[in-house]
This record gives structure tokens, C-alpha cells and sequence, in this order.
């Protein structure tokens, strides 16, 4: 069942507009669990519940790049800046040119290359856990107190029943009850009274597969309705029809009716039964 976007009406699987305001209807697609018929944009299906969006979630993997670490070479040319600011064993300051002064250590010996002066990063704290909280202590429920007894008033005079008054429902109702739908053949004038007891009534001629509830076979022209043309649903106080297959097609209000669209009937609407409007009749409700 396909749902109008337009004025949510409810229309048959494979529509492609809707039946009571001719909104063109959304695409559908199969439940990859349970293969019912589902609309593209859904993201649930209505029979299973199954999620259409987890297959195309599914599919989608997250890429994540791999940490390279970064290698800083050092640098080969040590800084003029650094070497400027660096103290002269000697005591006396040099200028650029002036030659270093010889280190007053041993040949053998080894300079401690200098200390990082960067400091050293403190031990991680850790968190003391919370202390538990104690849970409160339950109050005692106040003690009820007893209410004084009321005095019984003395009974009241039982009044009569007061008459029912109509309402619109129970209004709607007789109406509903009392409405009659029928056919008037254009061509002779003649009302067909669609049967009240049946929610599907056939529209053709005498046939061995679907006996008709309206059979044209009297009526001028009838040779160009098919054996089964069309059917007219009943849903409540709304009349649908539909074209069956016939091989000359049904046309509502001079307007063709696609195989699988249904089309509710309002009062004056022009049903041809074949091309030409050779056969036709008026949908009226009383």
C-alpha cells in the first residue's frame, strides 16, 4: 500500500499517482528481509521492521590513516647565534674572527655534552576515587489521621430519564446507511442500482471466469466492452473503479484510466466503457 505525500491516501502497490488528488507517487523498492514493497526514502519496513539503512551503513567502512612517525633530523650547521652566546673558558670575550681558545681539559678527556634545558615533565597525578555516599535514611509515612464521617444527605428525587437527543455521529450514520449509488446508461437513460452487499462489482458481459453484477450485453455497442472490463470497489462511503485488462481501456471523464490506477468516483463523473464514448454512463449517489 503506497501512501500520498500530497493528502496521505492510501493506494494499491505499483501505483504511479495517487488516486484521490493525482499527486505523482514517491519510487519503491523491495525489504531486502522480507521482500515486501517498501518506498525508496523509507527507513523501515512497514511489515518486518527491518533497518534499510543498515546494509548501506554496513558498506561504508571507516578509513582511518596510520600514524608514521615524524623523524626530526638535527641540524648539521650549528646556529652563529648560539655559538655567540656561548661562555669563553677563558674568561675573555672573543669577537668572530678571534681564534677559540684552547679547552683546558685533557687530550684524553671527553666534553659532557650540555644538559637539556628542558624540564622534566611531573609524574601523572592520580585521582583519589570518591568516598561512597551514604544512602539517606528512609523516612517514616506520616500516620494517617482518621477523617470525621460526613453526614449522608437523604436521597434525591430519582428524575426521569432524559430523551436521547441526535447527534452527528448517530446523523452520519443514517445517512450512511441510506446512500445508494447506481449507473445511468447515457445512451437510454436507463439506472442501474449498484447491489449494496457486495464490496467488489464486476462491469462486463457473460463470461465462464467472473459472472458480471452489470451486464452490458443489452445496451447498444456493447461489442466493444470486453467479456471482463472493469471492477467498482466499495471502501465505506467511497466508490473506486479500475480498469480490468479490456482491450478497448476505460475512460473517466473523457480521460483514459491506466491498468493498475484506481479512480474514486464522485457524483457526475462520465464512465466509457471502450473508445468513442459509444458506451457510457453517469455515477450518481442518492
Amino acid at each position: 500500500m503506497l501512501v500520498c505525500p500530497n493528502c496521505n491516501h492510501p493506494n494499491p502497490d505499483g501505483a504511479v499517482q495517487c488516486e484521490a488528488c493525482y499527486t505523482p507517487l514517491p519510487t519503491t523498492s523491495n525489504c531486502p528481509s522480507c521482500g515486501a514493497t517498501v518506498q525508496a526514502d523509507a527507513a523501515f519496513c512497514g511489515q518486518c521492521g527491518y533497518n534499510l539503512h543498515a546494509t548501506t551503513a554496513a558498506a561504508v567502512a571507516p578509513t582511518v590513516a596510520p600514524e608514521i612517525p615524524l623523524e626530526v633530523q638535527p641540524s648539521a650547521t650549528p646556529d652563529p647565534l648560539l655559538e655567540l652566546l656561548r661562555p669563553d673558558p677563558s674568561g675573555v670575550g672573543g669577537t668572530p674572527n678571534s681564534q677559540p681558545a684552547p679547552s683546558p681539559l685533557p687530550p684524553t678527556a671527553v666534553a659532557a655534552p650540555p644538559e637539556s634545558s628542558t624540564p622534566p615533565e611531573p609524574p601523572p597525578t592520580i585521582a583519589a576515587p570518591p568516598e561512597p555516599v551514604a544512602p539517606p535514611e528512609p523516612v517514616a509515612p506520616p500516620e494517617p489521621i482518621a477523617a470525621a464521617p460526613e453526614p449522608v444527605a437523604p436521597p434525591e428525587p430519582v428524575a426521569s430519564a432524559p430523551e436521547p437527543v441526535a447527534t452527528s455521529a448517530t446523523v452520519a450514520r443514517t445517512q450512511l446507511q441510506q446512500v445508494t449509488a447506481r449507473l445511468v446508461h447515457v445512451q437510454s437513460d436507463r439506472q442501474i442500482e449498484l447491489p449494496q452487499s457486495l464490496s467488489v462489482i464486476h462491469i462486463g458481459k457473460q463470461n465462464d471466469r467472473i459472472p458480471p453484477d452489470v451486464d452490458v450485453s443489452g445496451f447498444t455497442n456493447s461489442e466493444i466492452v470486453s467479456r471482463i472490463h472493469a471492477d467498482i470497489r466499495v471502501e465505506g462511503d467511497a466508490h473506486y473503479i479500475e480498469d480490468v485488462g479490456s482491450s478497448n481501456g476505460t475512460y473517466i471523464n473523457n480521460l483514459p484510466l491506466l491498468p493498475g490506477n484506481r479512480h474514486r468516483l464522485r457524483p457526475g463523473d462520465r464512465i466509457s466503457l471502450g473508445k468513442g464514448d459509444m458506451v457510457t454512463f453517469l455515477f450518481q449517489i442518492s
